[in-house]
């Protein structure tokens, strides 16, 4: 979807407020600023695709937007259980948000494993939905409720609305030559029509796509446009809700352009297409399937149109081992994976360092260690991308901060690998890679100029005269040795992993020789052209915290919030985290107190501390979700005040 619109700041205390209209022969209707919606139920419910759709509507209305997908591993986690719980949820506001939020005002919960799964989230007077047809004694025991929540009491301190959903839904479809278990799978359209309702959703978009999705199965497209008619007549006509709800769209939020939702890994996927395009190479992809990183290699194969070529590989070690030959040959090489990924892979990332060619590496973080958690975020892998190799192996890192910004860390990346001849880390996580948020697409002309010189003929005269090709022979500025296509006369040279002679390219085992490289190496990478960090300080403040990739959206929302209340404190936020900004000691050292949160045990603390010494304290969370803005608004009032 997108949406044309016209510039938000998030508000401090996160509280709802608005004015309650009652229009002649409607409800009444109720003006919010923001609204956090979490659709939770079975995985095998619907849950994602309803809160997709959801949130299609709300970024084409006009809102500011964030989106928390959280659901299991498993293809089919075990129906009713706890573990099996799948949720969406969704911010929306008529203002700049930056994260998820922190507590969901209302509820979707459709059985007796979804609300106790998500109740405990739940602050006092929210709302929640609940399938009612899914609360048998069979059902409740399963999850740990000797007594229904929904006569017991429990859920007094709740606007509770009890909702026979799988009822309604089969009711609503029985026109239609459907099994009762077929009826019962568009149960998720009819709570999907009732928020619609319930906060002034259009409902095209909507429509349209469920006749695209089975326009192979048109009985199927018009049952689930059916259920979702319905659940908005449901909400326009039953007594049990008195008042829906209007967020206005975020007019003043965002510069003039075209916006359209989008995640994480698309974001990527559209940035390595047009820093190819920006470069002039052929986009080549040499991937294995990894959860959270396999929907790029789903998207990029997509677009052969724009010289995209994918290779699903048999392997990681394939998979990386065919993007550097991509490389060799003159295409924009990329490789994508997780961490578990990483590691298979960092053999041939070493040998990529010595070879000294372009590649993006582009690790999807998740939880560790192992297998892991695949489906939940983490940010544990830096300290593998700066040192997760044999001997010495400096590759530069970027980090993207936001699902948009991925794309534009995608050209940053794609930027460096290309000039100065390297494998790049790009670090992105689950978090962004599934969550969402608009994004003004950008005209041509903003995107730079990535074009390379291809090594064309000699570049060096032997002390005889001859005129000769050195493919160790660098550029003085950047250290960068030139990129010679194969095939093209003249240009013959060794390629392997063995160290090379400084210049010739000759295998050498020389100790003073391997000593030169070496350093040359690192001194390339230390001498990537990086922008200074910025510092968010209007207050004079004596506490900086410092933040990278993920955490942006909390860190930002919870300064705000202590800024509102009167705190003092400043804030920075590193793109590039090898090399590190050129100032970046200097920012350091002019606060009394840096705090660093991070979805770690306290990585990027500890390289911040080896390099300028400076006593940086930790703030860590490793539970597979992102940060709260609540939480570390606290965590840094504390920081001050200590």
């Amino acid at each position: 979807m997108t949406s044309q619109v016209s510039s938000p700041a998030e508000q401090a205390d996160g509280t709802v407020v608005g004015e309650q209209r009652k229009p002649a022969g409607r409800k009444d209707v109720r003006r919010l600023d923001r609204v956090i919606i979490r659709f939770a139920g079975d995985s095998g419910d619907g849950m994602q695709l309803t809160g997709d759709r959801f949130t299609s509507e709300t970024a084409s209305f006009g809102n500011d937007l964030s989106t928390l997908p959280n659901f299991p591993a498993e293809i089919r986690a075990p129906a009713g259980t706890l573990p099996g719980v799948s949720s969406f949820q969704l911010h929306f506001a008529d203002h700049d948000i930056l994260t998820p939020g922190d507590a969901p005002n209302v509820l979707v919960a459709m059985n007796p494993a979804a609300l106790k799964a998500n109740i405990g989230d739940m602050p006092r007077g929210a709302e929640i939905i609940v399938n009612t047809d899914e609360f048998t004694k069979r059902a409740m025991q399963k999850v740990g409720y000797d007594t229904s929540p929904l006569d017991d009491g429990s859920l007094d301190g709740f606007s509770l609305h009890p909702v026979p959903l799988t009822t309604l839904t089969v009711e609503a479809l029985k026109e239609f030559a459907l099994t009762r278990k077929e009826a019962e799978r568009s149960k998720n359209m009819f709570a999907l029509g009732l928020l619609s309702w319930m906060y002034h959703r259009p409902t095209e978009g909507t429509e349209k796509f469920l006749r695209a999705k089975f326009a192979k199965k048109p009985d199927i497209a018009a049952a689930n446009i059916a259920a979702y008619r319905a659940g908005w007549n449901f909400g326009e006509t039953t007594e049990d809700f008195a008042v829906s709800y209007e967020v206005a769209p975020a007019a003043t939020a965002f510069p003039p352009g075209v916006y359209r939702n989008i995640s994480g890994n698309l974001a990527l996927s559209y940035g390595l297409i047009a820093a190819s395009r920006q470069a002039d190479l052929p986009l080549f992809l040499g991937s294995y399937p990894i959860t959270p990183a396999s929907d790029i290699l789903h998207e990029l194969s997509k677009h052969k149109n724009f010289g995209v070529r994918t290779f699903q590989a048999e392997d990681e070690i394939a998979g990386i081992g065919a993007a550097l030959g991509a490389a060799f040959g003159g295409s924009l090489a990329v490789t994508t994976t997780s961490g578990p990924g990483v590691a298979l892979k960092s053999e041939t990332i070493g040998l990529a360092v010595s070879l000294e060619l372009p590649l993006l590496v582009i690790d999807i973080q998740r939880g560790g260690p192992s297998t892991g958690l695949p489906t939940k975020t983490e940010q544990a892998d830096l300290l593998q991308a700066m040192f997760g190799r044999n001997g010495e192996a400096p590759v530069p890192v970027v980090a993207p901060r936001t699902p948009a910004d991925c794309f534009d860390a995608a050209l940053e990346a794609a930027r460096i690998a290309l000039t100065y001849r390297t494998p790049v880390f790009l670090l992105s996580d689950g978090y962004l890679a599934n969550g969402s948020e608009p994004w003004r697409v950008p005209e041509p002309a903003e995107l730079p100029d990535l074009r390379v010189r291809f090594a064309q003929g000699p570049n060096h005269t032997l002390d005889d005269g001859t005129e000769v090709f050195w493919p160790y022979k660098r550029d003085p500025q950047t250290l960068a040795r030139p990129w010679a296509i194969p095939g093209t006369p003249g240009l013959e040279h060794r390629i392997g992993g063995i160290e090379k002679q400084d210049g010739t390219g000759n295998i050498s085992y020389d100790p003073a020789n391997h000593d030169l490289m070496v350093r040359t190496r690192q001194a390339k990478v230390d001498g990537v052209d990086v922008p200074d960090i910025e510092v968010d300080d209007p207050d004079g403040a004596r506490t900086l915290v410092l933040g990278w990739g993920s955490t942006y959206g909390p860190v930002t929302a919870a300064v705000r919030r202590l800024r509102a209340a009167g705190e003092p404190i400043a804030q920075a936020h590193l793109r590039h985290l090898n090399p590190f900004p050129a100032n970046l000691g200097t920012v350091l050292k002019g606060y009394d107190k840096v705090v660093i949160p991070e979805m770690n045990l306290g990585q990027l603390a500890t390289l911040v501390r080896a390099k300028y010494l400076v006593d940086a304290h930790s703030y860590n969370q490793v539970n597979g979700m992102p940060f709260k803005a609540e939480q570390l608004a606290a965590a840094l009032k504390e920081a001050i005040d200590d």
